[in-house]
């Protein structure tokens, strides 16, 4: 990879660091700072590959779930795979159909993400033992506020 790659790839990386820890500093509540770092996050998931290349959106489309697992907002390892799955989703639909133009490319990387994560989540937790509460918490988490913040990270990064 070239240097001007590789440094561009790794201050995105930082960005979305940076993103993630505002939950660690800023005193927002809970759910509207999940929208706020989810959107951040898309639009640098986007960003990355539109700038650099895709490759540099999978690397921090599986480095932002291990950051968020380390932050404790993940709470088993096993889920790290899901979101960095999702994640690849959303950057490949978007890259793969943003041709056909902004909106459909968007809806479609959005409500792909959406879909991986909701079902590959429901299907992790028919093997693991979770209480019933949080796992109702997680599958809401990772179902409509997901089709939010991907198409609100995807008009940023159109911004941008």
């Amino acid at each position: 990879m070239p240097t001007n790659k590789l440094t561009r790839t790794a201050m995105l990386l930082a960005l979305t660091l940076v993103f993630q820890s505002l939950r660690l500093i800023w005193p927002v509540p809970g759910v509207a700072l999940n929208f706020i770092i989810g959107s951040l996050v898309n639009t640098v998931l986007l960003t990355a590959s539109a700038t650099v290349g895709i490759r540099a959106g999978f690397l921090i489309a599986w480095a932002a779930p291990v950051t968020a697992y380390l932050q404790g907002m993940l709470p088993l390892p096993v889920f790290i795979v899901p979101v960095a799955a999702g994640n690849m989703v959303y950057i490949m639909l978007f890259c793969l159909h943003n041709r056909t133009g902004f909106i459909p490319a968007t809806l479609l990387a959005a409500a792909g993400k959406t879909l991986c994560l909701y079902f590959s989540f429901r299907w992790l937790l028919t093997f693991i033992d979770f209480p019933a509460k949080a796992a109702t918490a997680l599958l809401t988490a990772m179902s409509w506020p997901q089709l939010i913040t991907a198409v609100a990270g995807a008009v940023l990064s159109k911004i941008i």
